[in-house]
């Protein structure tokens, strides 16, 4: 879709959408066209640009026909194993197979693409296909949300285009709208979901048993992306079939979720409870969690041109850029306290957000955080999964996401700038070297290794393909005009002319919850933010050598990095020294204030008042991770009077240990080693995990699922070590592992960190069995203070047992 950038306050209004998007594409080009700056980035030839569409095209037929030959009609083809992948059939993943309703969803995903790349008698033939075996009577349960968008999004994107087929290429006159058809059963089947006190969808639902599955009675947890990304779809459903109730099912969702908000930041968190409304998780950003409610508020006033959605999305946008956008980058902070960071570290899934902003007219910001995101790559070769503030790896995986690509395309539609082909051309050859096997293209499992996985989701062929394609390709390549579609967030396209189908939404024009400010924002002059000069300044972000600019307002603790260059001369003229302490590579510091130091008086008030910031910011922090750590503790002598413990981090699903409560056991080994078959210390050679403390390596299925398998197994508590080589609490911050919403987890688990766990190890070998205890670490401390302020006489005759 074109994206509105012109240089003046915009106020849209649904009559002008149209107009508006393709005037805006217009007036941008010219001015990039008459701007004094020369292209910075060689152009692209027509003949290299050509071949590299080609080489797309290539790149999704190799992925579809080893889907087609090998997994077809299975959801997803496993391409090292080059089969498929059933569910209840191929060894559970645990809670991520419930994006797979053994409903062909590959296929059904990539119709549209195959129309896109003109191949209208391979298309024809998957509709006969879907249309033949796909059904969805089925005793599974599924996410709503991913079915929503996958599913029920490309049966509508399919039937869409074979009536459009149908009347402008005069083929598949068969056709008597059975897509159509498939998608409203479907929508009907995922409708039971809605059914609770806020009308927030469940997360999950049984595709023939609805909500009343005995594995579903508990559920009470979703995502805010999850319920917030259903709009688009659902309204579409309802206005191609006359059935309302859809489209009223997903504003009433919407309009639930807008009312969460926080009063003070206009904040969302990431997951809350659809019966209660209260926020389970309170971490804000545009990443994991959150992303594409952010994406269907933007998009859901383009499709139907209710004036709420757009309001709502400038309040929401307002608050990310105010609160949650350093810079380029954009961190996590809490949604009630919006100046706090709730984690150091970026996911991949935010690359959709400068496509995002393009599309809303807001080009600055979405050049810079492309090009964090590009450096990114170039620095890793694939986007991690998760990265740290000094983009450093925090989750190595690369799943063949789209979200880069998408990003990259907008960004290229709207400044015509070359440096975008160049982008996705090294995207482009980069999945070729490192992801293509010969059945497909398989995710690689750590960036730093470039070890694949089994693994090819359907939105590599539904997006990830689809974008490559559509940037190297001119519009008279395509058999459609784009600018007459919106993309939803799995890249099917759902036609504009939607909105004249019939509008159930109303205006909060009349309301007092929105003002004037609400539907309208500033677009900064395109003619001053020619692409090369935003990404000059970045151009050497990551490794620092190139120095950012600060605002002139006072620098605060919180805001304080130690590795940002002005941070340190701000701190420096403020009369603050700052001092190594211990090994450097830890990072360690102490500050010393001095007013002679000072640049000047008014600046020596000033370090004063960091101090004692700095002072309470680290008592706070202390606090609050000692509270949240666990530990796993043993006695290093046979009389069990000396103890030391091993930091660990807790977990949102198993209960918690409060106060002197704790759980023992001997530790044992799982084996598997990460836990997640059902057979899970069931071996000969393997030690029964019947009251035993069960250790568990990282990887292979969720948490949750090792946690539920342990606890089958007879385990009274499981331990998850790290599987990343070197990683430790010391370096990197504890994190609570999530679980799926459902509270049957029973034991008590935690996470350990490699060289934690190392540890624990070497004590395994030397004694064995080894018993542990598992406590909150606040506790095994104060016992520890209470036993060094006893006598050596209560000291001898007092038995740990009581004491812990």
């Amino acid at each position: 879709m074109s994206p509105p950038g012109i240089s003046i306050s915009i106020f849209f209004s649904a009559q002008r959408l149209v107009f508006t998007f393709l005037m805006a594409l217009l007036i941008l080009v010219a001015s990039v066209i008459s701007s004094d700056t020369a292209m910075p980035t060689q152009n692209m030839s027509h003949k290299e640009r050509t071949e590299l569409r080609e080489e797309a095209r290539d790149m999704f037929y190799h992925a579809y026909r080893a889907y087609m030959e090998n997994a077809y009609p299975a959801d997803e083809l496993m391409p090292l194993s080059c089969k498929g992948r059933y569910r209840g059939v191929t060894p559970s993943r645990g809670d991520m197979d419930d994006i797979l309703g053994n409903f062909s969803m590959t296929l059904v995903d990539t119709l549209d693409t195959l129309v896109l790349l003109g191949d209208f008698t391979e298309f024809e033939h998957a509709v006969k296909l879907v249309i033949r075996d796909v059904q969805f009577d089925s005793d599974i349960i599924v996410s709503v949300f991913e079915t929503n968008i996958r599913m029920v999004g490309g049966l509508l994107s399919a039937h869409i285009l074979s009536e459009y087929l149908q009347k402008q290429v005069d083929v598949m006159h068969w056709y008597k709208g059975e897509l159509l058809e498939m998608a409203r059963e479907l929508g009907y089947r995922l409708l039971p979901a809605f059914n609770t006190s806020t009308g927030i969808p469940h997360a999950r639902v049984n595709l023939r048993l609805g909500m009343k599955d005995p594995m579903l009675k508990k559920s009470r947890e979703t995502c805010t992306a999850c319920a917030g990304t259903i709009l688009l779809e659902f309204a579409a459903l309802s206005r191609l079939t006359g059935d309302p109730i859809f489209e009223v099912r997903a504003h009433a969702a919407m309009d639930a979720l807008w009312k969460l908000r926080h009063r003070g930041s206009d904040l969302m968190g990431t997951v809350l409870n659809v019966h209660s409304g209260d926020w389970v998780r309170r971490d804000s950003g545009v990443g994991a969690g959150i992303d594409s409610y952010y994406e269907y508020l933007f998009k859901s006033y383009v499709l139907l041109g209710d004036d709420k959605y757009l309001a709502r999305f400038n309040r929401h946008y307002n608050a990310v850029m105010k609160y949650v956008s350093e810079g380029p980058m954009l961190l996590d902070v809490l949604m009630h306290r919006p100046h706090a960071k709730s984690r150091n570290f970026m996911d991949s899934l935010l690359a959709f957000w400068p496509g995002l902003q393009v599309l809303s007219g807001d080009l600055k910001p979405a050049v810079q955080t492309h090009e964090m995101l590009y450096q990114v790559m170039q620095m890793h070769t694939l986007i991690p999964e998760a990265f740290t503030v000094d983009f450093q790896i925090h989750w190595g995986q690369h799943h063949l996401r789209p979200e880069f690509i998408e990003s990259t395309y907008f960004l290229y539609r709207a400044t015509g700038d070359h440096h975008y082909l160049q982008v996705g051309k090294r995207a482009l050859k980069t999945l070729q070297q490192y992801a293509k096997v010969s059945c497909g293209y398989a995710a690689v499992n750590d960036v730093r290794t470039g070890k694949h996985e089994d693994r090819m989701d359907s939105f590599v062929l539904s997006e990830t393909f689809k974008y490559l394609f559509l940037l190297f390709s001119e519009p008279q390549d395509l058999i459609i005009n784009v600018d007459e579609f919106v993309f939803t967030t799995e890249a099917h396209l759902l036609p504009l002319s939607i909105a004249q189908l019939g509008n159930a939404t109303f205006s909060f024009r009349q309301s007092d919850e929105h003002n004037v400010l609400d539907f309208m924002r500033t677009c900064p002059s395109s003619n001053k933010l020619f692409p090369e000069k935003v990404r000059k300044p970045l151009r050497n972000f990551i490794t620092g050598s190139c120095p950012r600019t600060i605002s002139g307002k006072r620098l605060s603790a919180l805001d304080f990095q130690a590795s940002n260059a002005d941070h340190l001369r701000a701190v420096y003229d403020m009369g603050i020294t700052m001092v190594s302490v211990g090994d450097r590579s830890q990072g360690k510091v102490r500050l010393f204030h001095s007013f002679y130091n000072a640049k000047s008086h008014e600046e020596g008030e000033m370090g004063l008042q960091f101090m004692q910031e700095m002072l309470e910011l680290t008592k706070i922090q202390s606090m609050n991770q000692l509270a949240q750590l666990q530990a796993v503790a043993y006695a290093t002598d046979e009389k069990l009077q000396d103890w030391t413990a091993l930091m660990a981090g807790p977990s949102h699903f198993s209960p918690e240990l409060i106060g002197e409560q704790f759980v023992e056991g001997d530790v044992i080994l799982a084996k598997p080693l990460r836990a997640c078959s059902e057979k899970l210390n069931q071996e000969d050679d393997a030690d029964d995990a019947k009251g035993k403390v069960l250790v568990a390596e990282r990887g292979d299925c969720t948490f949750v699922s090792k946690a539920r398998l342990a606890q089958k197994a007879g385990a009274v508590a499981l331990i998850v070590c790290d599987n990343v080589q070197g990683s430790s609490g010391e370096t990197q911050p504890m994190f609570a592992m999530s679980g799926d919403g459902n509270d049957d987890v029973l034991i008590p688990v935690v996470f350990m960190y490699n060289l934690e766990f190392s540890k624990l190890a070497a004590v395994m070998k030397r004694e064995n069995p080894l018993r542990v205890r598992i406590m909150q670490m606040v506790e095994f401390k104060r016992w520890q203070l209470a036993k060094e302020g006893r006598n050596d006489t209560t000291a001898s005759t007092q038995k740990p047992d009581r004491e812990l």
